[in-house]
């Protein structure tokens, strides 16, 4: 499994925010209500995000010796997977209301109610949590560096094995 580039999520906050801009001015240009998420999400994404990091603690515990028992590779693929799914749902939730507040702001003096402005920095706020969570504990779940025995380097390697400095366990490609 590669690991995640914080470049791709940036580029997906900013899509993501140009695609919510673009539908909050249509919603509102026809009268329809503005597409933010209810405050019932903002429990959903604190569920999601503290599952993530009990999980992640987990495997860094055993990742670090802190655990006698032995880890089960399902468990990590798992954290992992729920990692990388949370940082990128985190990400698709900012950029959406990341969008929906800058058109927000562009409409500030014509409106006298200013709640759904802060339902979506709180949701916006959520998304960027979410994000942070998932790129932690995908650090979590990187193998530590292993120390090269008689000094043999990158030339005794063989095509898909783990480098050993920060990969993961086994990388396909």
């Amino acid at each position: 499994m590669k690991a995640m580039r914080p470049l791709l999520l940036a580029m997906i906050v900013v899509v993501l925010a140009a695609a919510g801009w673009l539908v909050t001015i249509a919603t509102t240009r026809y009268g329809m209500a503005t597409p933010v998420l209810p405050p019932s999400a903002l429990v959903t994404m604190g569920v999601i995000a503290v599952l993530t990091l009990v999980m992640g603690i987990r495997v860094l515990r055993w990742r670090n010796g802190k655990k006698k028992t032995l880890l089960s590779p399902i468990l990590a693929a798992r954290t992992l997977i729920l990692a990388q799914a949370c940082a990128y749902a985190g990400a698709v939730l900012l950029g959406w209301h990341v969008g929906i507040v800058i058109e927000q702001l562009r409409i500030w003096t014509l409106r006298s109610d200013q709640g759904i402005l802060w339902l979506a920095l709180i949701m916006g706020g959520g998304g960027l949590v979410m994000t942070i969570v998932g790129l932690v504990v995908e650090r979590f779940c990187r193998i530590p560096p292993e120390d090269m025995e008689g000094g043999t380097g990158l030339q005794d390697r063989r095509h898909g094995e783990a480098k050993g400095e920060g990969e993961y366990a086994y990388r396909g490609d």
